[in-house]
């Protein structure tokens, strides 16, 4: 990849440090003594060719010196960070390097400078070479030193305390090392770079003492080789490109082509120097890469770049007059010291400027993958996505815009990205930032509406089921609302009856789809309490589309019998392969399984769709045995409303709530009147045999003596139905016999009437007078009657019920009657009235003398004395003799036979019981004189009234009260 392909950006402010004005601290960098420089614990750290390191602090001044080598330049200088450990090493070509190793926090006594811990001659097998490449562990307990000649020494020991150390020579090559660097594990590895070759050397752990391993056949400059402490990997530039090498080897390579002088790792950026191409021969020169410099390279400039490999861009790049000495990183920045002495900052913008410059240049994806990389929050992200997702609208590509929206979904205000798809055409995108509104739970009832309404406006009811049944959250009465508005009834239903939502459901199925049976269904699985109001509340729809059903729910409801239905699985019959598939398929045919095929060789298609029941759950109904559940059943009243219009079915109601035991009087009472009044309603639009039938089932109902029906109820509703059987039967049961009669008679109905006379006449004589004059009421009613006239004047005569000259009188009326029709009853009359006077003179006479001959013996009793003859007692049969006491009734008895009492009269005990009841008699006539309302109540009653008055006066009723 060439420099022209990497994106470059200006993510870097970039400034001069401009040292102290005073002392030695204003020309520190400028100084040719400056030999090598390094950071670490927030100072800086410079090293000259006369032995000295000097310390700067933040400001850049100069706040400590001290000499560390006698002799030599220093040429290698390293802080260990976190601590005060300083290593410095010096070189001089007539003698081996000295390393040495400081304590900054500890000093000598006599001379101030810092206590240097424990120095070292560097061996390189007596050769005079310089060290081209040095590296540390951060404990100090292995250094690694590079030199010209191509050797590498290995120091190990505890050069802190002093305790010694021990050199050794790990490896020798014909070509210059270039660079050294530690990798730490489970096995510490030493890379060596020469120019020629990329090496591992295992020094400690598993595979020590073997020879180094070439990992690349290239090898690179000085200066070209550093360790990324972040992830572990040896990075190495060369002109073509940045490579990494890990714990396996090789890893990513990153082309950069170009030359390249000096590389550092800061942060997540690879510094890199590249000289100026002018300065570079055409082929490559080994002397250039051990870093050996032209005279005037000092007048070229030099390319200073910080990239990111990962997103492979340019954080920023510059061109420098002057070649680069050292990179150096403290105190959060990047530090460029350049050969003619100047110090440059390099400060890394804040994450905000860096996105927008991104933003800038509509580098949406890098500006995300950035924020990805610098592990910043999700709310900062979706800002980023969101303003992605706004660049591809106003561009157009509205599918990736949409993925933007839905990735920031979370904190998005949505009516910013609904309003940008409300277009019909891009209705897909809405749906699809919709249905994720509602998977993060984000969704308001008007999106809930929005969505559904799309759903609707495309017709597509897979995705609107989908959407339903996922278990989403939205809003129940919207959803429901939007589809019975959209026509998707049968999704409606699954929510409401997800939800338990049951007026819904049965609002839904009666008001919109028009499944009067499914929701009749759905009501009768409901509990009581629940069934009942839904039940009351659509009656009428479900008795008008459902009769029979609907009458059975009711009946069950109000006779207490109401079992909500419940669901049961269908058992699935496996088939056995062989013989034996028709004689376990004979055996279930006996088994009443619902719905099950009735096939006794069910085909594949048969037993698939009996196990994909099962598995759906199809259920059938449940054990009609069970017990029903406990509610307060309401007044049958209640339910009278619901079945207008419905005859047959309220009759079939009321007829079944009848034969229920316990009845309330009160219930009993509407239930029989309401009952009486659909059947004579049902009679009055029949003809023939069917009114006959209906009517005969109204009588039979108000039939008996204890019926609940009030009877001016019947009355009503049989006058009002024409219904003369009820009015009859009622004055009957009443004892209105004379009613009825009338009732007849005032219809003209004859024949009626010489029925009910027949019937009542034998209780009621007075209904033979009132039919005398009915029948001869007109010619047409006794014409009607017939030979009933003579029949009446029969009965009237033989009863008495009224004089011959009342028959007269009520015949004379009118015209109807001819002396014809009634000339035998008259002569009959006569002819009785004439023995009936003959008698009662025979009588008379008979009376007379009897009183007579009384009278006579009286007067014989009181005037004439009396003979006793008998001879024997009348008490004890035996003769009599003295004393003996003789009555003139003619009994005698022994004196002793008498059971006398002092101060009593003597009595005939033969008469006395005679006697007595006469007395009786004649107190009682005497008590009854007195007693006047049982004379006239007896009259009231009585048939013969002057038969009557004679008995009473015959009492003494009549007689006037005796003055004493």
């Amino acid at each position: 990849m060439a420099l022209t392909s990497w994106k470059v950006f200006n993510f870097f402010d970039v400034s001069e440090v401009k040292s102290p004005d005073h002392g030695e601290s204003s020309s520190i960098f400028d100084s040719n003594e400056l030999s090598c420089v390094c950071s670490g614990s927030d100072n800086l750290f410079i090293g000259s060719n006369d032995g000295h390191v000097r310390i700067l602090s933040q400001t850049f001044k100069v706040v400590r010196t001290f000499k560390a080598h006698d002799t030599g330049s220093i040429t290698h200088i390293k802080q260990v960070e976190g601590t005060a450990l300083l290593v410095t090493v010096s070189e001089d070509l007539l003698n081996e390097p000295v390393l040495k190793v400081w304590a900054l926090d500890k000093t000598e006594k006599k001379t101030g400078a810092p206590k240097c811990l424990s120095t070292l001659g560097i061996h390189n097998g007596r050769k005079q070479f310089p060290i081209s490449a040095f590296a540390t562990l951060e404990d100090l307990s292995q250094l690694a030193v590079g030199f010209a000649n191509g050797a590498v020494t290995v120091i190990r020991g505890d050069l802190i305390h002093d305790r010694g150390a021990k050199q050794r020579t790990v490896f020798e090559s014909e070509e210059p090392i270039t660079g050294v660097e530690f990798r730490e594990g489970s096995n510490t590895t030493l890379y060596l770079a020469t120019t020629g070759r990329i090496l591992t050397l295992t020094i400690t752990g598993k595979g020590q003492g073997q020879p180094a391993k070439v990992l690349e056949d290239t090898g690179c400059g000085v200066g070209c080789m550093t360790f990324d402490e972040a992830n572990g990997d040896i990075v190495v530039v060369r002109d073509d490109a940045i490579h990494y090498y890990g714990v396996n080897g090789r890893g990513p390579s990153f082309a950069y082509e170009g030359p390249k002088q000096l590389v550092s790792i800061f942060g997540d950026y690879v510094a890199l120097v590249s000289p100026p191409k002018a300065s570079m021969p055409t082929k490559t020169n080994g002397l250039r890469r051990f870093g050996g410099n032209r005279p005037d390279d000092l007048f070229n400039t030099t390319t200073f770049a910080l990239l990111d490999t990962d997103l492979k861009f340019i954080a920023h790049t510059e061109t420098l007059l002057s070649q680069v000495k050292a990179l150096l990183i403290e105190w959060g920045d990047l530090f460029l010291l350049t050969l003619d002495g100047k110090l440059f900052r390099y400060h890394e913008k804040s994450l905000q400027q860096k996105l927008e410059i991104l933003y800038q240049r509509d580098l949406y994806v890098l500006a995300i993958n950035f924020a990805q990389k610098a592990g910043i929050d999700t709310t900062q992200r979706n800002v980023i996505l969101r303003k992605y997702g706004d660049y591809l609208h106003k561009k157009g590509d509205y599918d990736t815009a949409m993925q933007q929206y839905l990735k920031a979904i979370d904190n998005t205000e949505p009516s910013q990205v609904i309003r940008k798809f409300l277009d019909s055409q891009r209705i897909n995108n809405l749906i699809e930032y919709l249905e994720e509104l509602h998977d993060h739970d984000k969704a308001t009832v008007d999106h809930t509406t929005l969505l559904l309404n799309c759903y609707a406006k495309l017709k597509d009811t897979e995705k609107l089921e989908t959407f339903i049944k996922s278990g989403t959250n939205f809003d129940l009465e919207t959803a429901i609302s939007m589809c019975r508005q959209g026509g998707y009834y049968d999704q409606a239903v699954f929510l409401a009856k997800k939800n338990h939502e049951h007026e819904l459901v049965i609002d839904i199925l009666i008001e919109d789809s028009k499944k009067y049976e499914d929701a009749l269904d759905y009501i009768w699985r409901l509990e009581p309490g629940m069934a009942y109001p839904n039940l009351m509340k659509y009656a009428r729809v479900l008795l008008e589309h459902c009769p029979d059903d609907a009458t059975q729910v009711f009946i069950d409801y109000y006779t207490g019998e109401y079992r909500p239905k419940k669901d049961v699985p269908i058992p699935t019959i496996r088939i056995p392969q062989g013989g034996a598939s028709n004689a376990v398929s004979n055996l279930t045919s006996f088994i009443p399984l619902p719905y099950r095929q009735t096939s006794t060789n069910p085909s594949p298609a048969t037993i698939g769709s009996q196990q994909l029941a099962l598995q759906e759950g199809e259920t059938a109904g449940a054990d009609s045995a069970q017990l029903p559940p406990e509610y307060d059943i309401p007044k049958p009243r209640t339910a009278f409303s619901s079945f207008v219009d419905h005859p047959d079915n309220f009759i079939t109601f009321l007829e079944a709530c009848l034969k229920q035991e316990n009845i309330d009087k009160s219930d009993m009472a509407d239930l029989y009147t309401t009952l009486f009044e659909m059947y004579l309603e049902t009679a009055n639009t029949k003809k023939g045999e069917e009114k006959e039938k209906w009517e005969a089932r109204a009588k039979r109902l108000i039939d008996g003596n204890d019926i609940p029906i009030d009877t001016s109820n019947v009355l009503l509703l049989s006058h009002l139905s024409n219904f003369r059987d009820g009015t009859i039967l009622v004055k009957e049961q009443q004892g209105l016999r004379f009613d009825i009669f009338r009732s007849y008679t005032s219809a003209n109905d004859t024949a009626g009437a010489i029925k009910a006379l027949r019937k009542y006449g034998p209780e009621e004589p007075q209904l033979y007078p009132a039919a005398l004059a009915y029948f001869t009421s007109t010619p047409k009613i006794l014409e009607e009657a017939g030979g009933e006239l003579d029949a009446v004047l029969m009965k009237i005569d033989q009863d008495g019920l009224m004089a011959p000259l009342q028959v007269i009188q009520t015949l004379s009326t009118n015209a109807v009657t001819t002396m014809g029709m009634v000339k035998k009853y008259l002569s009959d009359t006569v002819e009785r009235e004439r023995k009936e006077i003959s008698n009662n003179r025979k009588l008379i006479e008979s009376y007379r003398t009897e009183t007579e001959s009384k009278r006579k013996e009286m007067d014989d009793l009181g005037n004439k004395p009396a003979v006793f003859q008998t001879r024997r007692c009348a008490q004890c049969g035996r003769s009599l003799d003295l004393p003996t006491v003789h009555f003139l009734c003619k009994h005698s008895f022994h004196q002793s036979c008498l059971n006398e009492s002092d101060g009593q009269e003597a009595e005939c005990p033969k008469c006395a019981a005679q006697n007595n009841s006469i007395r009786a008699f004649r107190k009682a006539q005497e008590d009854s004189a007195d007693r006047h309302d049982m004379f006239q109540d007896a009259l009231q009653r009585s048939g013969d009234k002057f038969g009557t008055i004679s008995e009473f006066f015959g009492r003494g009723v009549m007689t006037a009260p005796t003055v004493e």
